[in-house]
């Protein structure tokens, strides 16, 4: 059974090792995440070039995405490098505090406009909402609180306020610096933290590209004010992250799990990517099995048609990188078995198609979904045709035939889509016929006799030009 949902999971020390990373590979890897908030630009290239040798080893195509740090505001460092705080003690916030600075009274903060952002009574959650403090005043850069919930709170830890509200901009100088070296590297996404509106999604956009990086562009909604405008943030990418950590701890997480699935559920509405990320099997950074939480979380993503599950601290740091990824592939594919991940849904049925492969695609689906179909075969430049055809939920795969790399790589992270690498090498359509026949059954895709789907266009080598399907039987001999 091949597994429709993709696993993205981050790459860090614990999986420096080459045969871990081959390995991770074999057990279900599809794209790779590197977390710009640790480590440098030396540090980020030696472990891309270990993943693309340990991929061609594989005979697999992973894709990359270059995660940006964002604005996470955070304190600066103690001086004993930790403070306990109890609850009913004074504590303050100040930007003009010293990096090293920090005591049982106060401590520096990265954000030099905090002060402007809050206001007596707010409340600021600190180190993913452990510990929290109300608001009693501001003067000048300072800002005055009381304890309500303590603990202990060492350095570069993270400040939100409740209910969203702080002003930073969501790219950073170096952030910046980064999307320059994702451009290099060719990655094939670039994922935006702290995202607030679709002009920061145009603006990553824009340095991209000027950059001359092609990536697609990952809106992680992790700010209240994202929700205020999620439509256009989705319009404007081409892939969202509901990046649980931050907004759980902004919005409360009592609505988290609704607004998971709501935010999914619009996504894929609206032809985009979704990803599902934060804490999926956090136990396993440590433990070599799951919670049945954990399992239950990871199934009911599934469940709700996510594109990819995302893996963080538990493949970067955690104890079992191989381990955790055998077990999320398999709770996926235990999911994808129910109705609710595999049935036929009206997506779209009563809407007005702008572009012709895009209706080919979802007639494509349509006729696959109604007929004995094992496998739909798209020949395709840049995947687009197979991004349509995967917001339908079905059982049927789809094998995006292309011969770039970059548009295999980027596949990778569409639900039910599989890369083949294939080059057109005639425009005979028998021998192409043939071609696509041999690969098929030279990878064990299909059997003789199998009736498949098969679309392409009359241009070939031009992108968006797909305006034909054809069902036919595979048949070696033709």
């Amino acid at each position: 059974m091949l597994r429709r949902t993709k696993i993205v999971a981050t790459l860090g020390p614990s999986t420096d090792d080459p045969k871990t990373l081959h390995d991770m590979i074999v057990a279900g890897l599809d794209v790779a995440r590197f977390n710009f908030s640790h480590g440098d630009h030396k540090e980020q290239k030696e472990r891309l070039l270990l993943l693309r040798q340990a991929a061609a080893e594989c005979g697999r195509f992973v894709g990359v995405i270059g995660d940006l740090q964002g604005p996470k505001i955070r304190v600066r460092r103690f001086k004993n490098n930790r403070v306990t705080l109890q609850r009913g003690d004074a504590f303050f916030l100040d930007s003009a505090v010293g990096e090293f600075d920090g005591d049982i009274d106060g401590v520096g903060v990265a954000y030099e406009n905090l002060h402007n952002d809050v206001q007596e009574n707010d409340i600021l959650l600190l180190n993913d909402g452990q510990m929290t403090l109300r608001v009693n005043k501001v003067e000048g850069t300072r800002i005055h609180t009381t304890v309500v919930v303590g603990g202990v709170l060492s350095d570069h830890k993270g400040v939100n306020r409740e209910g969203g509200g702080l002003s930073a901009p969501a790219l950073t100088v170096k952030d910046k610096e980064d999307i320059i070296f994702a451009a290099e590297m060719e990655m094939d996404f670039l994922a935006v933290s702290f995202v607030r509106s679709a002009a920061d999604i145009d603006e990553a956009r824009s340095l991209l590209r000027a950059a001359g990086g092609t990536g697609s562009i990952i809106a992680k909604i992790e700010r209240t004010e994202a929700l205020d405008s999620i439509d256009s943030i989705i319009d404007a990418s081409d892939a969202v992250m509901v990046a649980r950590g931050d907004l759980g701890v902004e919005m409360g997480y009592a609505e988290l799990t609704g607004m998971q699935k709501s935010i999914i559920r619009k996504t894929r509405r609206m032809n985009k990517v979704a990803i599902t990320a934060t804490q999926m099997m956090e136990s396993m950074i440590e433990s070599p099995v799951p919670t049945r939480a954990e399992v239950s979380d990871v199934a009911n993503a599934v469940m709700d048609g996510t594109d990819a599950v995302m893996l963080s601290a538990e493949t970067a740091v955690g104890k079992y990188p191989v381990a955790v990824i055998s077990a999320m592939s398999n709770v996926c594919k235990g999911a994808e078995k129910y109705a609710l991940a595999r049935g036929r849904t009206t997506h779209r049925m009563d809407d007005q198609f702008e572009e012709v492969d895009e209706a080919i695609a979802m007639a494509v689906m349509y006729t696959a979904n109604h007929l004995k179909v094992k496998a739909i075969i798209a020949l395709t430049e840049s995947g687009s045709t197979t991004l349509w055809m995967s917001r339908i939920r079905s059982d049927i795969p789809v094998y995006a035939f292309t011969p770039h790399d970059a548009t295999s790589r980027r596949v990778n992270l569409y639900r039910g889509v599989y890369p083949v690498s294939f080059t057109i090498e005639n425009d005979d359509p028998r021998k192409l016929y043939r071609d696509i026949f041999a690969t098929l059954l030279s990878n064990e895709l299909v059997e003789e006799g199998d009736l498949v789907i098969f679309t392409q266009g009359d241009l070939s080598g031009v992108s968006g030009s797909t305006n034909s399907m054809k069902i036919i039987s595979v048949n070696s001999s033709i």
